[in-house]
């Protein structure tokens, strides 16, 4: 359990190459497009907003990326366990092929949020020395197809994920709504 808590601490952010200008771009487009047709922000303040908003997101990511190497506080990183190769990195986080191979190797298209390491339960038989529990939201599914390597990787741990599904006041379509699980 010790060598798989330290393979499974990681920063809990996925290195994607960003594209930046077309982030930009974006923004600028989505600020200038309402929904009613009416502008309501003038081109130039719209290309202000959009770089300031290029910046902080360049500057947000570097904060980020420079803590790969050190930063150990999500207890249960899907890309120290299951690392997305580089040619898929430098593809971005919406390209379809990166989604797709989200979908197939880790079963979510997104990084695990809110994740956070929970007292482990008493385990009456004693059967088990040590656990690791976790709870996590995951974007569209549970991470099932990354349970299902890290049960080859390390076939002597025991790993049991519980669904839980949160109602909201606003249904969300199903695909959508954010599930709550936890890896034991």
């Amino acid at each position: 359990m010790a060598r798989f808590r330290a393979a499974a601490a990681g920063p809990g952010v996925i290195p994607w190459v960003l594209d930046l200008d077309r982030m930009e771009e974006d923004w600028r487009l989505q600020l200038l497009a309402t929904p009613d047709g009416a502008p309501a922000i003038s081109l130039a303040g719209a290309q202000i907003l959009a770089r300031r908003l290029r910046d902080a997101a360049a500057a947000n990511h570097a904060r980020a990326l420079s803590r790969g190497g050190t930063d150990r506080r999500c207890p249960f990183d899907l890309h120290r366990l299951h690392p997305i190769p580089n040619h898929i990195l430098a593809l971005g986080p919406e390209d379809p092929a990166a989604q797709a191979w989200l979908w197939r190797h880790w079963g979510t298209t997104r990084a695990l949020r809110h994740l956070r390491h929970l007292p482990a339960p008493v385990d009456a038989r004693r059967t088990r020395t040590d656990r690791l529990a976790v709870e996590f939201w995951s974007a569209d599914w549970s991470p099932w197809p990354a349970l299902r390597r890290l049960r080859q990787l390390w076939p002597e741990l025991v790993l049991d994920l519980r669904p839980h599904y949160e109602t909201e006041a606003v249904e969300a379509p199903p695909l959508a709504r954010p599930q709550k699980a936890r890896h034991v």
